[in-house]
């Protein structure tokens, strides 16, 4: 007990400490507005001088502007030439090089620049340079600029003595030519980053005590940047101060584990099965926990993230695995844990409590895929009106209602039916199974029970049977029907393995005859090992193969067992071989299926099925299974007990009610035969 109390308190702290470690400091979340939309606070006084920062568009425009018409900065290198012209070839007795160097000579007055230069200039995105000399710089025009490339076609085409031409081609001026104007980069970034400060510095200061922003106004691109830079400052004083750091983290973990706790105390007192089920409270804490972190990441990357979670995956995942109050109080401990990352917390609780409570009442329970759509649809709805109420009411106008905000939670709306992929992941990694699931198990399609339909046929109709008889009793309890319709299906397929070795398969020829009773209860018997493997394989849910474990318990085949006493009269016959391995019944829906196995199997054999001789049927069988102690694990009621009993008690009064006896027709050409599809 103190062990278990004990995995509980962990499980608590654990969410606890994720859930603190993650959340967000108070003075970095101080207020939540956006760009457009009205401050909705009071008025903000500057408790200190703030700096008036360029905006961003008038940084961005500011970026284009120098993008646009910032004048690159190159440099002359006068050596080019004279290194171009040492490196003519020789040619003795004649003037060809000195020729050839002031053609050279002449072009580079001009200016010879790179190709990628030479691209901008002819793309007409470089009309003219700056150029830094002895630390002065003066503009130049790029008109007279040509490339080594071109200066060689130009060379080429301009040389028409043949000699000269000749000496030109051996010189081999294509290797040789080089720029001597050149970009200087560490120039060009140092003046391009003054002209960029000196077009975005800061325009002035909001003095202490002057208005920061008014309550109401829209906030503007100026406005974002001074709030932005008012809170820059204040977290960095904050920081700077240590201002009741360790105090706000023990508030955060003081508020994070009342409210957990209070949810622990609530499945105490309310739903002692979860509380009991360490899974169903790990499941529980989990969910609350991932969701919380889900919403901090969005509302960390996206501006009303927190709004895009869908959180009505919470609510609907608890209803289909426990039920709708819990559902409710759940969603509730989530909303407050993150109502403390917003400042909007009347909106945000407001829009989750009306969206959850939608949510559960209009699912119920989920058996198909289409609720999930339809309750989707239900969501959108109510958030749209919560939303619409609440501008209304903070406003009095709906100037503030803005699409994107409908848009935000009509996707979260959309979002919500992931619940369905996300149900049969908990399915898996927590054990739990849902109505869907049941659903599904309970189609007589299903391969193994097809199987029982063809090689079973006696057994299927006795499962058939025993399924509607426990169903109907475990909806006037209150248990689980889904859960017993479908477990009673497949609580018998053992008998798979040996069908003739069980009365319902036989047709006249009975293999017990020839075999002792303790090897015949050992067949019997076996068929319990035997359903418990083939359900292994089929991977049906350990919550079905319980059914099969459970609906003999640890009785007796009490037939075998008396053929054994009557065999050895006078001797103490072992009840060890004739026992089943059990586990008894530890849950209502079993127990439920071992009452109706029993009562369905022992009707059979009644010849009277007066209400007298149904009665002290039921009676007999249930009151022995009783005194027999296969109860004493479950959780049954004496009280529901009783409501089995008429349960059963009128069930197979309506299977075995009484017929007409027709009268035999007289002849004649014009009468027909009643047709027994009339029969009462």
């Amino acid at each position: 007990m103190q062990n278990g109390l004990l995995k509980k308190i962990l499980v608590v702290l654990a969410a606890t400490i994720v859930i603190v470690y993650f959340y967000p400091h108070p003075e970095a979340n101080r207020y939540n507005y956006e760009e457009g939309r009205p401050w909705n606070y009071a008025k903000l006084i500057a408790p200190f001088d703030i700096p008036v920062h360029a905006d961003s568009a008038t940084i961005i425009a500011a970026r284009d502007t120098l993008d646009a018409h910032f004048v690159p900065i190159y440099e002359l290198n006068q050596l080019i030439i004279d290194t171009i012209v040492g490196r003519l070839p020789d040619a003795p007795g004649t003037r060809l090089p000195q020729q050839l160097a002031s053609e050279l000579r002449s072009i580079y007055a001009s200016g010879v620049v790179d190709m990628h230069t030479m691209d901008e200039i002819a793309a007409g995105r470089l009309p003219k340079v700056r150029i830094l000399d002895k630390n002065v710089l003066s503009e130049m025009s790029t008109a007279a600029f040509t490339s080594p490339r071109d200066a060689y076609v130009y060379l080429d085409s301009v040389i028409t003595d043949p000699e000269l031409h000749q000496y030109f081609v051996r010189a081999k001026l294509h290797n040789l030519l080089l720029p001597n104007y050149t970009r200087n980069e560490e120039e060009c970034s140092r003046h391009y980053e003054y002209d960029y400060l000196t077009l975005t510095a800061d325009r002035g200061v909001i003095m202490q005590g002057q208005t920061l922003i008014d309550k109401g106004a829209i906030i503007t691109s100026q406005d974002f940047t001074n709030l932005r830079t008012y809170e820059s400052m204040l977290a960095q004083l904050n920081t700077r101060q240590n201002q009741s750091h360790w105090l706000m983290l023990l508030g955060q973990a003081l508020y994070v584990a009342l409210l957990l706790a209070a949810l622990m105390v609530y499945l105490y007192f309310f739903c002692s099965d979860i509380y009991t089920n360490l899974r169903a409270i790990t499941f529980i804490y989990s969910i609350i926990t991932l969701f919380f972190l889900i919403a901090i990441g969005l509302n960390y990357f996206v501006a009303q993230g927190l709004y895009l979670v869908p959180m009505m995956i919470v609510p609907i995942l608890v209803l289909v695995f426990f039920d709708g109050r819990t559902a409710l109080f759940t969603t509730g401990v989530l909303s407050l844990i993150c109502a403390g990352v917003t400042t909007f917390a009347l909106e945000f609780l407001f829009l989750q409590f009306c969206a959850s409570t939608a949510a559960v009442f209009s699912l119920r329970e989920l058996s198909r895929r289409a609720q999930l759509l339809r309750t989707s649809g239900v969501v959108a709805v109510t958030y749209l009106v919560a939303y619409v109420s609440l501008e209304l009411l903070m406003n009095g106008s709906v100037e503030g209602f803005t699409w994107r905000m409908a848009a935000i939670l009509a996707v979260n709306a959309a979002l919500t039916s992931m619940a369905y992929i996300l149900m049969f992941a908990v399915e898996r990694i927590f054990g739990f199974i849902s109505v869907v699931t049941l659903v599904e198990l309970a189609d007589i399609n299903n391969p193994l029970l097809l199987r029982l339909s063809n090689e079973c046929p006696g057994t299927f109709q006795h499962a058939i049977a025993v399924s509607n008889l426990a169903s109907d009793a475990a909806q006037r309890i209150g248990a689980n029907v889904q859960l017993v319709r479908a477990g009673a299906l497949y609580h018998d397929v053992g008998k798979l393995s040996n069908p003739a070795f069980f009365t319902e398969n036989q047709h006249g020829v009975n293999p017990h005859d020839a075999l002792p009773p303790e090897r015949s209860a050992a067949i019997v018997i076996n068929h319990v090992t035997d359903g418990l493997k083939l359900a292994e394989r089929a991977g049906l849910p350990a919550v079905i193969r319980s059914f099969i474990s459970e609906h003999h318990g640890a009785g007796m085949a009490k037939y075998f067992y008396i053929m054994a006493c009557k065999q050895h009269l006078g001797e103490e016959v072992d009840k060890t071989p004739f026992s089943y391995p059990g586990p008894n019944p530890r849950s209502r829906e079993t127990s439920v299926l071992m009452m109706a196995d029993g009562i369905e199997a022992a009707s059979r054999s009644l010849s009277v099925h007066s209400r007298e001789a149904i009665t002290e049927l039921v009676n007999r069988i249930i009151d022995g299974q009783i005194a027999d102690g296969l109860h004493n694990e479950s959780t049954l009621a004496f009280r529901d007990v009783e409501v089995i009993k008429e349960a059963f008690i009128k069930r197979l009064m309506t299977i075995y009610h009484s017929r007409i006896a027709y009268p035999t027709a007289p002849a004649g050409p014009s009468t027909h035969p009643v047709g027994s599809e009339q029969g009462q």
